[in-house]
């Protein structure tokens, strides 16, 4: 009985075993290292190997074995083309990452982002779409932050389930700041901007004005706004802004540094 079966298939190198098809290394080619899990596109050739950079710009180099890679999820073994290879032209994302082409959006990790309100999420999708698809995170809107630590204890963060927030008006002494440090586990990371709402981090200049409204104390910003700019409603107000921006270029730079921190901090390996 023990030969019925033959051989124990998980036994031994399974690569030598499978059949996998062979692949030229062309420029921004996107391909995992199956040992590593690192994950990049090829931009060259050294020594016999080939030399992949991931999306923060990092580069590496791994020989060219057999069924040593992964596309798409599926084990291949990488050729040096015949022909010298051609750099492409390198895409951009709205966020100013590296574009990465011909590759799927991942399933979606236990990990999440956090940010206030379904604007936040627009505005976040707008720029750091691609890169969140690219790494499987998921951006999932609150109704405010006033429950925050309670809300963070039903996610029951952990080492490979993290938690990154995002605030709005994060600043010194304001109520934010008392809500944010009730939030203490290692697994999470709450980070922000100074300004009132997420309208106020696009640029000024993106919207073609000189620079926002100055709203009086006590009266609802998003609505102070509208009236200064001769805008009806704020539904209006915002489809205006989503509209003008296009990349990391029409947004302050506190916004910018908040999420690229988040991005990393979710994404970093349990």
């Amino acid at each position: 009985m023990g030969r019925r079966y033959g051989e124990d298939v998980l036994a031994g190198d399974w690569r030598r075993h499978r059949a996998v098809p062979e692949v030229d290394a062309e420029p921004d080619l996107v391909v995992e290292d199956a040992d590593s899990g690192f994950c990049g596109a090829v931009v060259g050739f050294e020594a016999g190997a080939v030399v992949l950079e991931d999306r923060h710009g990092r580069r590496r180099n791994f020989p060219l074995l057999p069924a040593a890679f992964r596309l798409d999820g599926e084990p291949v073994t990488l050729r040096r083309p015949t022909r010298p290879p051609v750099p492409a032209a390198r895409r951009r994302t709205a966020s100013g990452s590296i574009a990465v082409e011909g590759v799927r959006a991942q399933v979606a990790k236990a990990s999440r982002i956090w940010v206030e309100g379904v604007h936040d999420a627009a505005l976040v999708e707008r720029i750091w779409g691609d890169d969140l698809r690219i790494e499987g995170v998921v951006v999932e809107p609150l109704d405010g932050i006033d429950a925050l630590d309670a809300e963070v204890r039903a996610f029951a963060p952990g080492p490979t389930r993290r938690l990154g927030v995002l605030v709005d008006h994060l600043v010194p002494g304001s109520k934010e700041s008392r809500i944010v440090a009730r939030v203490d586990s290692p697994y999470v990371l709450v980070t922000g901007h100074p300004y009132v709402d997420v309208w106020q981090a696009v640029k000024p200049a993106a919207l073609g004005i000189r620079a926002w409204p100055v709203v009086p104390p006590g009266r609802p910003w998003k609505e102070g706004v509208c009236t200064a700019l001769g805008v009806a409603e704020p539904a209006d107000m915002w489809r205006h802004i989503l509209s003008r921006v296009d990349s990391f270029a029409d947004v302050e730079t506190p916004l910018i540094n908040a999420m690229e921190r988040l991005i990393d901090f979710v994404t970093e390996p349990g």
